[in-house]
This record gives structure tokens, sequence and C-alpha cells, in this order.
């Protein structure tokens, strides 16, 4: 990829950048914007949280050094970036429902339908299409696009805040007045000059409700998340035992966690998605978990075909499951289920299981305690704030 030579005219620069946005929200993205690719001022920022081990197990994170400051590097003779926003807030999400029912599992409601990835890169790809058409009608040469999702080391969050999606909230994620963070960020590198975008003003004032909602207290200072303690990366992307100290505070999440975008405020305007891909599936529909621990690998592959959780295999999803039976009510039946589980498990599942079972008993020996406050307040900002479909 090499940087174009051709004499663009402001003017027709300017009316492609019109179109190219036109043209995002044709192939679904609800927003569409353009930025340069310096992101020299998120360099010391990403080392210092490298340094800081925040990265956990994540070593692709540090792998690639400030690659990911640098799409130029990454893609070689990029001039800008296209940033695109897809929602993904399904209907009937069911956030107070699930998170109030021990029973149940609560799976992040970006994982309950098709796997994004695909989706929009398919997306980005066809966009980078039709800007070649266009430019191949005006008798240039093409723009040498190349599309990311979510699987490169880049920088998404920083480079769609410069186009002007939205402003970085204190938990790290993008947040937009008119989308909340219900939504994916797709990027396309091309080596066109085309006009910028503006950023948006930080919003978040003095509110640090998702700070303080929390479960495991992973944001350990505004715009800062420690993801050794966050619960989408112990259900995610950790490949080893849980820390038993953190297991309690997992509550029923056995696969990411939403809770700091349930208390956001900003997320109370959020549309519900348009894409039937993101709706969630029966099988993940506020799941018991009884129901999960039964699966074996077989059903487990069939029912999350073409699924985000499918990443995490068979092994994690057996072991955050145990985690939430150990955290649901004493039960019976439970306590059968993981005794049998026991016999077929490997020795990562067959240890948070043992460890499930070793909560059961504890609570059948004492009186199960009341709704922890954070969690009842995290249950009635759900029920006031978010969208009445959702």
């Amino acid at each position: 990829m090499t940087t174009p030579v051709e004499p663009f005219d402001p003017l027709w620069l300017s009316h492609l950048a019109r179109e190219i946005k036109t043209w995002g929200q044709q192939l679904g993205f609800a927003k569409v914007g353009i930025c340069d690719v310096d992101l020299s001022a998120e360099e010391p920022r990403l080392q210092q949280w490298l340094d800081n081990g925040y990265h956990g197990e994540m070593h692709y994170m540090a792998q690639h050094g400030m690659m990911r400051a640098r799409p130029n590097e990454l893609h070689p003779g990029t001039l800008r970036v296209i940033a695109a926003r897809m929602d993904y807030l399904p209907p009937a999400a069911g956030f107070a429902s699930n998170l109030s029912d021990p029973n149940k599992a609560y799976i992040s409601r970006y994982a309950g339908g098709r796997d994004y990835h695909k989706l929009l890169r398919n997306r980005l790809k066809k966009l980078g299409e039709r800007i070649n058409q266009a430019l191949e009608q005006a008798s240039f040469s093409d723009c040498g696009f190349r599309p990311f999702v979510d699987s490169a080391p880049i920088l998404e969050r920083p480079l769609a805040e410069k186009a002007g999606l939205g402003w970085t909230g204190k938990h790290s994620l993008l947040l937009s007045q008119e989308a909340g963070s219900w939504f994916f960020l797709g990027e396309l590198l091309i080596n066109l000059p085309l006009p910028v975008d503006i950023p948006l003003a930080e919003g978040c004032g003095q509110c640090v409700a998702c700070m303080t909602s929390c479960p495991t207290g992973a944001i350990v200072a505004p715009y800062t998340v420690d993801a050794r303690r966050c619960i989408s990366y112990l259900t995610i992307e950790l490949s080893g035992a849980i820390p038993e100290a953190l297991r309690p505070l997992l509550g029923n999440r056995i696969y990411g966690c939403d809770d700091c975008q349930l208390v956001c405020p900003v997320n109370r305007q959020a549309p519900l998605t348009q894409e039937t891909d993101f709706h969630i599936r029966q099988p993940l529909q506020q799941p018991e978990l009884l129901t999960l621990l039964a699966w074996d690998e077989a059903t487990f592959l069939k029912q999350t075909e073409g699924s985000a959780i499918r990443r995490i295999g068979f092994e994690r999803w057996q072991r955050n499951i145990a985690v939430a039976l150990g955290n649901a009510p004493a039960s019976e039946a439970i306590v059968k289920a993981l005794q049998q589980q026991l016999t077929l498990a490997s020795e990562l599942v067959a240890e948070h299981l043992r460890w499930a079972l070793a909560q059961q008993q504890q609570k059948r020996q004492q009186p199960e305690a009341a709704t922890t406050r954070k969690t009842a307040r995290l249950i009635r900002g759900i029920r006031k704030g978010l969208p009445r479909d959702a």
C-alpha cells in the first residue's frame, strides 16, 4: 500500500466523505466518522497500563509494542481511519430479571447472538469496495483499504473518539449521547487524505456510577481498568483458575459483565439494535444454570455455533458455571449436579466444582444472606433507566 499521488480536489474529498457516511448507514452502521492516524498522545497511557500489568494474561496487548497506537505501521501508507459504530442492544434483554435471579446464568448482552467480528468486517469490506468504485469512476487508483474489527493490534476506542463517534467514559468504554455504549466498533484503514471529523467533548462530568457499581472494583481510577479484576476478563480471557477471592463477586455472571453499562445514565436513551443477528438466541435467553451445566461438549458447540461464546471453549464455560452455582442459594439439586459433574470434569473444572460444593455446604449451615445493597441498587437502576423493550 502506498500513499496516492493524485492531486485530489478538497471539495471532491469533502463530497466523498459525506458519501462514505451515507454508504455506511446504508450498510447498517449507526454512525461513521473519519480521523487521522496520530495517536501519539495514547502511547504513554498504553505503556503505563502495560507496565502496571493491568492486561493480565492478555499478552497480545504487549506483543506488538506501540504498533497499537500507530495505524500506519500496522498498514503502511494509511492516512485516515474510517471508524464505524453498529448498535447491538437486543430487545427483551431481561437485565433486571436475569441478574436478580441467582439460579439463572447472566451472559453479556453483546454475546447472545451472532459473533459480531465477521458481520462488521464484511460490512466494512463492502464499504471499502464502494469507495474504490467511486475512485474508479473518477479515474483515481484504489484506496488500498483494510478493515479491522477487534482482532488486530489497533487502539479502536481512541480512533473512534478522534472520529467523533463518542467520548471515553470512566469505565474506559466509548459513550455517545444518542447511543450510550451498547455498540460495536470497526475501522477501515485507507490511504485517502479525507477531511477529518471533530471529537466530542467529554460528557461524564462528576458521575462515577460505573466505578462504584463494578462488582470487583476493576475500575481502579477514572478511565483505567485493571483487567485482572474485571469479570469480562476473568470469565473470557483468563485461561486458568479464577482467583478464589474474586469468585463470590462474580455472582451469576458466566460470560462477561454489563454492570458498568447498566448503571450509566447515558445509556438510558440507547436505541435497540436493528440487526436481528444480534438478538439473543433462545437457548441463551435467561437460561437456568443447571440446564447449562448439563450440556456436554457437543451440545455446547451446537448451541454456540457462530457465537462469540465459542472462543472460550467448553472447559472455561464449565468453570464459569461452577462458580455461579457456588454463588447460588443452597440447593440439593445443585449439590447433586455438581457432584455428578465431578466424575467427568477436567482438573481445572473439578477444582471449581469442589469450591462450589464447599460454598453450598456453608450456605446450608448458615441462613442465606440478603441481597447486597450494591446488587439491589444495580437492579433498581436497570429497571429505571433502560429502554422499555430491553
